[in-house]
């Protein structure tokens, strides 16, 4: 098989276990954000940019994919709806506000945080990417099959009820939030009555739905690390977990809430109250 000089170049670098050129696109992307985020003193432009950091990587890979069939098409085109509204979301949510919260923190308790932030915010951040990325970028190396398989329809339905969590409960919080009589109240309108965190279940979601297409292609078990370690990421690191704590100090009714309502997956309301 005849490859393109790009495809050559990542099949000799990536050597089977990493690819390398993904990880040099991500630094120089990242490298760049870093630049900006200290000429505006707000080191949150990194969440920002997350969704839109997936869609450059994998782009560069699926730009220069000369056998380009629908799975990866349809791949690129799924993680290209996710990261325009997921980083839409963040920017309008943020904009105007100045800095996270987090980040200020972080900010007053490193001196030297110009530089801290260059290796333990935005380096780090690139390197996840990359890992989390590794479904989508080995589809645009290796030849899955042509036809439609169980791996592909369960990828999709992952995918779209993913979607469909992360997106509306995004749209309820932000429309709960909106009404100036729900200010430091709990959320418990739609989605948020069915899981304390319906925005992060559906991100795990779509990143196991991304790892289903990915099993049509040889050790395509491998891409199991991808939603694996998002979903932590999401429940023990800076998601749920993270979210919990600040969510407890500042809102008294959200003890009762965490009682009530799950933490990460949905379970219905009624099958709560049918318990003694």
């Amino acid at each position: 098989m005849i490859h393109s000089p790009f495809e050559s170049f990542v099949l000799w670098q990536w050597g089977w276990l990493f690819p390398l050129p993904a990880l040099a696109i991500s630094f120089f992307a990242f490298g760049l954000l870093w630049l900006l985020s200290l000429a505006m003193k707000d080191a949150s432009l990194v969440d920002r940019f997350w969704g839109l950091g997936f869609l450059v990587v994998v782009g560069v890979y699926y730009a220069n994919n000369p056998a380009k069939d629908w799975r990866n098409s349809l791949v690129v085109a799924l993680l290209a709806i996710w990261a325009v509204r997921l980083s839409l979301h963040i920017h309008l949510r943020n904009s105007g506000k100045g800095e996270d919260r987090r980040y200020s923190d972080m900010r007053q308790r490193h001196p030297h945080f110009a530089l801290w932030s260059l290796f333990f915010v935005f380096c780090l951040q690139a390197t996840l990417l990359v890992v989390i990325s590794l479904p989508l970028l080995y589809m645009q190396i290796l030849r899955g099959p042509s036809n439609a398989s169980l791996w592909d329809a369960l990828g999709a339905l992952l995918w779209g009820v993913g979607f469909f969590f992360e997106a509306l409960g995004d749209w309820q919080l932000k429309q709960f939030k909106s009404k100036p009589e729900n200010i430091n109240k709990v959320c418990r309108v739609g989605l948020w009555n069915l899981t304390r965190h319906p925005n992060y279940f559906g991100e795990a979601l779509i990143w196991w739905g991304f790892s289903s297409f990915g099993l049509n292609l040889p050790m395509g078990v491998f891409f199991s690390v991808s939603p694996i370690l998002i979903t932590l990421l999401l429940l023990k690191v800076s998601g749920v977990s993270l979210l919990e704590k600040d969510q407890v100090q500042r809102k008294p009714e959200y003890a009762a809430y965490q009682k009530e309502v799950p933490a990460f997956f949905p379970r219905l309301a009624a099958s709560r109250r049918s318990k003694p």
